[in-house]
Parts: C-alpha cells; structure tokens; sequence
C-alpha cells in the first residue's frame, strides 16, 4: 500500500495538513511524537485508532516530500 492511500489532505481540515485518513491527527503530529521518543506501540496506545500503517505511511509521505524538496534544489 502507499502512503498516497493513506494520506489525505482536506483545505478545511487542520488548515489543510497532511492527515491519516481523514482524521485530524497529522503527519506533523505523528513525527512529532516519533522525535520526542515515543515507540510506535505507545503512539498507538493513546491513539488506538492509527494502525503501524499509518504511522509507517508518515515516514514514507516525509521522506518523499525530503526527496522531492532535495530533487528541486539540487
């Protein structure tokens, strides 16, 4: 599955944040929580509605808006 299935971004939701399935947790919300240290297990504790998909499809969107950002300017 791609993260492109996963990820959807609404203009009227979360000023138009990239969010997991239409929910208002966004990308920027789960690394977040992956920086400050939280395992994916315990991310998934308090938010038993994202899935280890989810958060992997985060990964995957931020790694492919690094490369794209890195592709334009190099």
């Amino acid at each position: 599955m791609s993260y492109r299935d996963i990820i959807t971004i609404e203009a009227g939701k979360r000023g138009g944040k990239p969010c997991i399935r239409n929910m208002r947790i966004t990308v920027y919300d789960v690394l977040g929580w992956l920086a400050e240290g939280m395992t994916i297990e315990e991310i998934i504790d308090d938010f038993p509605e994202l899935t280890q998909e989810d958060i992997k499809a985060c990964l995957a969107f931020a790694a492919d808006r690094e490369h794209r950002l890195v592709s334009m300017v190099g």
